[in-house]
């Protein structure tokens, strides 16, 4: 094997393992048992300005406790209020100090921020910080079987 075709084939294995590597921290980070809807999934075609979109099932949020919803232009994470089931809130999934994604926490019953230790509450009020500002909040209602969010 002369040079050329070592380098060649020794680029070749480094670029494969790059993009599996490339892949898996693409992946969207959902744990087992909690979903993640995208327009691509049929729920909502996208979350435009000022209307009511669908983006989940009350039988979904009750199941998995949460639900994340994403598109090219935005992201909505909605969570039932424990004490009225008929009442849903939905955040931008977004932490106000430095733009990190937050998740919710069932075993905490909080939203955290992975980045920088930020608490929030399930309406997105700050627990803890060193956020300072709430996290966006979206209009959301059940009606039905349906979670539909307006993005504001």
């Amino acid at each position: 094997m002369n040079r050329r075709n070592f380098v060649t084939w020794f680029g070749l294995g480094g670029l494969v393992s790059f993009l599996s590597t490339a892949i898996a921290a693409c992946s969207n980070g959902t744990k087992a048992g909690q979903s993640t809807t995208s327009a691509a999934d049929g729920m909502a075609t996208k979350l435009q300005s000022g209307e009511f979109v669908k983006i989940g099932t009350a039988q979904t949020l009750k199941q998995d406790g949460r639900i994340l919803f994403k598109d090219a232009n935005t992201s909505a994470l909605v969570l039932g209020d424990p004490n009225n089931p008929s009442r849903a809130w939905a955040v931008k999934p977004v932490c106000t100090h430095k733009g990190c994604a937050v998740d919710w926490s069932a075993d905490e019953s909080k939203i955290l921020c992975p980045c920088h230790g930020s608490t929030f509450k399930p309406d997105g009020t700050v627990i803890k910080g060193p956020a300072t500002k709430p996290l966006e909040r979206y209009e959301a209602k059940i009606e039905g079987d349906a979670i539909l969010v307006k993005i504001s």
